[in-house]
């Protein structure tokens, strides 16, 4: 695997985290990084822009630390929704000498802000509410994957910039479709384009005065009918999977979801926490641990269970983690009877299986002894080779044309 980034004579070694599940042929950078530092560098080179404590550096989105590793010099403001990012940056941050203190690991979402240095982090969640004291000099944002994340973000930006501040998106070609540029164009004021340099080009948007601050669209609201038909209300943030409607490997988990009274329930890669509300309203007396990577996934299913079942709040507990590994490094570890996983196989961009492998690896060794592991997935995923290999064998508990809910128990 390649984790020696040498560019523009400088060298770093960045890893995805965790480096033991790096794939290799991934690597934690990409040709985005690339041509946005260089883009900056020349900026600041010809003192076209000065970044000093009072006017930051923003950046979003960077995908495992490459870019706050690169500019950590400079104490950026360093924003994402995602706790592998965070880990990532927390890791590269060390093990390239950048920092004596580096980000510490977030395990909720609370929304005050985090200030570490030489890179000061922030959740998406808390960049909602987080307003610097001085306007930043350079705002430089990787285009994500949800469209929706990116109008929330650009909604918040509106709060931070002014007339002199350059907003500065970078991303994949194909990441940078009409809609993305129409967001800049509506949010924050005349957008235009780079030339393409190996398959990625940088986003140039001007602040418009004429552009007024805009009222955010997130969380969106809506129902759905639980196990025993029950109504389920439920807010999505904006980086919330399946944000506008009930996905439907959750769906058909819903129609076939048993739980027992005295079940610990972990929600793994909870989204907006469908199946472990309805877990709650299955067997009230059960405990819920609402697991997931995303911090506004991990907002939205404690805003969902205070909107279904506030009574219940101090049942649950909502952990951000790579997988089940927060879990399985408390002490003593949580006495878990069912795992509920709708695995993801895709990471940013990048299609993979390897994260479904980890969540089934945690599952078997959080799991007490006949306790069960539940998965729904797509039939072509295969998953039941994977469940045989480490479990021993699967039973299929529910299926249809494109979906197959798998269930098995720890022997």
């Amino acid at each position: 695997m390649n984790t020696e980034f040498i560019f523009a004579d400088r060298q770093l070694s960045l890893i995805r985290y965790p480096e033991k599940h790096q794939h290799v042929s991934l690597q934690a950078w990409d040709s985005a990084d690339e041509l946005a530092i260089e883009h900056i560098e020349t900026l600041m080179n010809e003192d076209e822009v000065a970044i000093t404590r009072d006017n930051p550096l923003m950046l979003f989105n960077d995908d495992f630390g490459a870019l706050g590793c690169w500019f950590s010099h400079l104490s950026p403001i360093w924003v994402s929704d995602s706790y592998i990012a965070t880990r990532s940056l927390s890791e590269n941050l060390k093990n390239n000498g950048l920092t004596q203190n580096t980000p510490e690991s977030q395990t909720d979402t609370s929304c005050s802000p985090l200030p570490t240095l030489p890179v000061r982090t922030l959740t998406s969640v808390q960049s909602m509410s987080f307003v610097p004291d001085h306007k930043p000099s350079i705002i430089l944002l990787k285009v994500p994957r949800a469209l929706a994340l990116l109008e929330q973000q650009l909604i918040d930006i509106q709060n931070y910039i002014s007339p002199n501040t350059r907003v500065i998106a970078t991303g994949k070609i194909k990441t940078i479709t009409k809609s993305v540029l129409g967001l800049f164009e509506k949010y924050i004021g005349s957008t235009t384009t780079s030339l393409a340099k190996k398959k990625s080009r940088l986003v140039f948007a001007t602040p418009s005065p004429t552009i007024q601050q805009a009222s955010s669209p997130y969380p969106t609201r809506w129902q759905c009918k639980g196990t025993m038909g029950q109504t389920i209300t439920l807010d999505n943030l904006a980086n919330v999977f399946s944000r506008q409607s009930l996905d439907i490997g959750a769906r058909i988990m819903l129609e076939h979801m048993t739980i027992s009274a005295n079940d610990v329930v972990v929600d793994l890669g909870c989204g907006n926490g469908v199946l472990g509300v309805n877990a709650l309203a299955l067997a009230p007396t059960c405990r819920v641990i609402f697991v997931d990577e995303s911090f506004m996934a991990l907002e939205s299913a404690r805003l969902n269970v205070l909107n279904n079942f506030p009574d219940k709040i101090a049942q649950c507990e909502f952990v951000a983690s790579n997988c089940m590994e927060a879990l399985l490094s408390q002490k003593p570890r949580p006495a878990v009877t069912k795992v509920l996983c709708n695995p993801p196989f895709h990471q940013q961009n990048t299609i993979t299986d390897h994260i479904a492998w980890q969540m089934f690896s945690d599952a078997r060794e959080i799991l007490v002894k006949s306790g069960h592991l539940v998965v729904v997935g797509n039939r072509h995923l295969d998953y039941h080779i994977k469940l045989k290999k480490l479990f021993g064998g699967a039973k299929v508990l529910a299926s249809d044309k494109k979906f197959v809910i798998l269930g098995t128990a720890k022997r």
